[in-house]
């Protein structure tokens, strides 16, 4: 029995990042090989065990054969007799597809240690196109790995496309598709998972309300980048680089849908954008199956992002109905998410990156002056019901005034 460390764990430690995770692989085991030495099977679609001391997981090498469409379409083989290169080859990329001997020897049948130099994402073999996942996990690792000058192979690029022209992608289940896209989210640079997808058209096919920002024109004036789909993309680079949880980066990926539904004769204005998006965000989410809070944001950014721009400029009335319809007042942590979403939004455009953004911060203030006004027992007296909530608006709407 030889046993091998695969995968990231090899790939990180050889480009010299903190190395997260461990898994490894056993050659020339059996499954009782490893419970007669306390490791605990959990594995149920081939032989995974938990090692008795550490809890890292251990699979025996194994062979995989495509029977059915989908990333769960596989028959899988396993024996003592299958190699390590026989099972690091069924590995997306060349990059994970290298393994270390306990003495620190590298196994690396397939090129990964020249494509981590080359700075290349390429496919081990053409069994690539057998799993719709793969796609995906492709773009979210150029995502993770852009920062270091990392890009995707051409000829990877072409197994792609092939397989979102085949209909490959249509076998994909929503749970996976969003977890891919959640990790993705949560990458240094997680536009470049969304550019990968609509290099190979895929994106058309999983995210096609993204897809069709693409090409939509924004007014010169107050976009010089024009394109909505390259604005996007840029307000979500600056939320990744301001460090915005996943959260508000989704809002922000979304928070302009509604202008990919504009009639063209009205180009390049996109009045009534704000609520036309609410529909176009309802089912992305619904199809992907999003959490709640990852919806929820994402509406009150496409509802409210125009009226958070204009927050200097509102009267006192409007901005209490603001923090009143984004629920400032019981959700705070929430209302400062939305607040950096459109701060991402005002400064992902071309040029504009580094303008101030003071709208934010003077929301803050309203909220936390209009948040901090209490009913006396005083002032309660002969009050019930909605008429306290009534008197209660009225000191906030003061506390707002008394600011402007």
């Amino acid at each position: 029995m030889q046993v091998y460390l695969v995968g990231g764990a090899v790939r990180d430690r050889l480009l010299g990042r903190p190395v997260k995770e461990r898994d490894w692989v056993v050659v020339g085991a059996r499954p009782e090989d490893l419970e007669r030495r306390g490791y605990v099977p959990v594995g149920r679609e081939f032989p995974v065990f938990l090692h008795p001391k550490t809890r890292e997981e251990y699979a025996l090498a194994r062979l995989e054969r495509k029977v059915a469409p989908g990333y769960r379409g596989f028959a899988t083989r396993f024996s003592p007799e299958v190699t390590l290169e026989e099972d690091l080859r069924r590995r997306d990329l060349t990059i994970n597809a290298m393994a270390e001997s306990a003495s620190g020897e590298i196994i690396d049948p397939y090129g990964g240690r020249r494509d981590l130099e080359a700075r290349l994402l390429r496919h081990v073999s053409e069994a690539f196109i057998e799993d719709p996942v793969r796609v995906l996990r492709v773009a979210r690792f150029a995502a993770r790995y852009a920062e270091l000058g990392f890009r995707v192979a051409e000829e990877t690029v072409a197994l792609m496309l092939r397989m979102a022209e085949s209909g490959e992608l249509s076998a994909l289940v929503p749970e996976r598709v969003w977890q891919e896209t959640e990790r993705a989210l949560e990458e240094t640079r997680p536009e470049v998972f969304f550019e990968t997808l609509r290099e190979c058209g895929a994106l058309r096919l999983i995210f096609p309300e993204v897809d069709a920002l693409f090409g939509v024109p924004q007014p010169p004036r107050w976009h010089p980048e024009i394109d909505t789909g390259v604005h996007v993309m840029l307000a979500l680079r600056w939320a990744a680089q301001a460090g915005l949880p996943a959260t508000a980066r989704f809002a922000v990926l979304t928070h302009d849908l509604g202008k990919a539904l504009t009639s063209p004769e009205r180009w390049p204005s996109h009045h009534g954008h704000e609520e036309g998006g609410v529909p176009a965000i309802e089912s992305l989410c619904a199809r992907l199956k999003v959490p709640n809070d990852y919806r929820t944001l994402a509406l009150l950014t496409a509802r409210h992002h125009t009226l958070v721009h204009r927050a200097q400029g509102l009267r006192p009335a409007t901005a209490l109905k603001l923090l009143e319809a984004t629920d400032a007042f019981r959700r705070p942590e929430r209302f400062d998410e939305l607040l950096s979403a459109c701060e991402a939004d005002a400064r992902g455009r071309t040029g504009l990156e580094a303008q101030p953004y003071p709208q934010g911060q003077h929301l803050r203030r309203l909220r936390a002056a209009a948040a901090a006004v209490n009913l006396s027992a005083e002032e309660r007296q002969g009050l019930a019901g909605a008429a306290i909530g009534e008197k209660l608006r009225e000191k906030r709407l003061a506390a707002i005034q008394a600011l402007e």
